[in-house]
């Protein structure tokens, strides 16, 4: 199983998450979504300040970005 880690970006800044074994790239996508779900919740600060949750995989090659404040809003 692949290794994902999951960062809160914050302008140029990427703050670690944590990173977990996880089947697919796919799951990874759907944790990545979940992750900025709730923290349009618990951090509702980071909305509207372009902050984003990014997936990379082992090598620390991003592969999925996901704003914190979905799109459309406003």
């Amino acid at each position: 199983m692949p290794y994902f880690n999951f960062d809160l970006v914050i302008g140029a800044e990427f703050k670690n998450q944590g990173g977990m074994f996880l089947e697919n790239t796919e799951n990874a996508i759907d944790k990545a979504d979940s992750l900025a779900s709730e923290l349009r919740i618990v951090r509702p600060e980071l909305c509207s300040t372009g902050c984003a949750v990014r997936v990379t995989d082992g090598d620390r090659h991003e592969l999925y970005r996901t704003p914190v404040e979905p799109i459309g809003r406003g």
